[in-house]
């Protein structure tokens, strides 16, 4: 089973931007969906945005305009940049595939003046 590892959280002032990696331990070819997930503190994970091995893309209405969901499956990694955030996008970084595997240790993106 593949797995997956996310990186690239920080912290980052409201407005700056970061960009999100979340790179396999094999082949992403055959992952038709990918997601990126949050879970702020208190809160329940909420899906951010999906990608299909096609290219088509969805987002949450409070991330659609500020966050670009991208795959690159001859690197085996998905990405998320994230423009314009947000204290309010403040969470835990994750991303799965659909259905769900095992889930990751996430990374931590804080946005604070």
């Amino acid at each position: 089973q593949v797995q997956l590892v996310e990186s690239g959280g920080g912290l980052v002032q409201p407005g700056g931007s970061l960009r999100l990696s979340c790179t396999a331990s094999g082949s992403i070819l055959a992952i038709y969906v990918m997601g990126w997930y949050r879970q702020a503190p208190g809160k329940q994970r909420e899906l951010v945005a999906t990608i299909i091995s096609g290219g088509n893309t969805n987002y949450a209405d409070s991330v659609k305009g500020r966050f670009t969901i991208s795959r690159d499956n001859a690197k085996n990694t998905m990405y998320l940049q994230m423009n314009s955030l947000k204290p309010e996008d403040t969470a835990v970084y994750y991303c799965n595939k659909f259905p769900n595997g095992s889930w990751g240790q996430g990374t931590q993106v804080t946005v604070s003046s």
